[in-house]
């Protein structure tokens, strides 16, 4: 198994017009091979932003990349240039193997 995670930091006043902008878009996953489960978070305010992240659980590596390969992908995020900015930084992507998962 495979986690893709974004983290992104949301400018304080910006929270509510982000967390809109990802729970009102239109999710692709569910089509995709190997896609498993999507989970939207919104973690501790620091100083200058609120902590936010998403997850996406993939049965591999591979149908992670697939993913970010797809029309499906590109649909998902053709937008996302256009959009206003509302965090202080550009997302922070980070990917994991999952070694051990109990459920």
């Amino acid at each position: 198994m495979y986690i893709a995670m974004n983290r992104f930091k949301v400018e304080h006043g910006n929270e509510d017009a982000f967390e809109q902008r990802w729970l009102n878009r239109d999710i692709y996953l569910k089509e995709l091979p190997g896609f498993i489960s999507f989970q939207f978070l919104r973690g501790p305010r620091a100083e200058d932003h609120t902590l936010y992240v998403s997850h996406t659980f993939w049965n591999s590596y591979d149908d992670f990349i697939n993913w970010t390969k797809s029309d499906a992908f590109a649909q998902a995020h053709h937008q996302a240039h256009k959009a206003k900015r509302l965090t202080v930084a550009p997302p922070s992507f980070e990917g994991y193997d999952v070694l051990q998962n109990v459920a």
